[in-house]
């Protein structure tokens, strides 16, 4: 399993009805993405659960690196680009994901956690515990599911989750979830990722 997200923070007035209607218009383009866990199309809202931007943010869990290689370099990506303009691209390594007791509900929100990895911490005892933690989420009242996820050249693990309700039980970043695409989330591995 392979995680990607890219962020565009937009200004402050910024209307965002244009990305919920852009969303309307092309987020059924991946429904049947080779490659593709899931992608889901996030925003935050500026003042909306402790937001302090606007922003677009889609969270991607790939099956495939050959999958996200298609997405990003055949042509998909390059409409959001001309859109909002060329965003970093985060990648991470897959540590765990697990489904949730709501795993065949609609997903309203998602949460995305970053910690740090500190130095001087016992690795395996750290995965182990973000392994732990993906569980916990994942069996929380309302979870769709739950994956942690790390980028070893930072350091940082990354925990998301995806709820039923707009009330997640998970610490971090809120996003209302726009849409869902799925095409083969049911051939993301489960569990513990090594």
């Amino acid at each position: 399993m392979h995680a990607m997200q890219y962020e565009f923070t937009l200004p402050a007035d910024y209307d965002m009805g244009i990305v919920r209607s852009r969303v309307a218009r092309v987020g059924h383009l991946l429904d049947d993405w080779d490659g593709l866990g899931i992608k889901t199309y996030l925003l935050r809202e500026r003042g909306v659960h402790g937001s302090p931007v606007n922003q677009y943010g889609p969270f991607y869990l790939w099956n495939t690196l050959r999958g996200m290689n298609s997405f990003l370099w055949g042509g998909a990506f390059q409409g959001p680009v001309d859109d909002f303009g060329r965003p970093r691209v985060h990648q991470w390594t897959g540590l765990a994901y697990e489904e949730g007791g709501a795993a065949h509900s609609p997903a309203a929100s998602a949460v995305r956690r970053r910690r740090p990895v500190p130095d001087g911490v016992e690795l395996a005892a750290f995965m182990a515990d973000a392994v732990r933690e993906t569980e916990r989420l994942a069996r929380e009242d309302g979870a769709v599911l739950a994956a942690a996820v790390v980028d070893t050249r930072a350091w940082e693990v990354v925990h998301f989750s995806l709820w039923e309700h707009d009330t997640p039980k998970a610490e971090g970043e809120v996003y209302e979830v726009l849409h869902l695409s799925s095409p083969e989330r049911g051939d993301l591995p489960r569990g513990r990722q090594w």
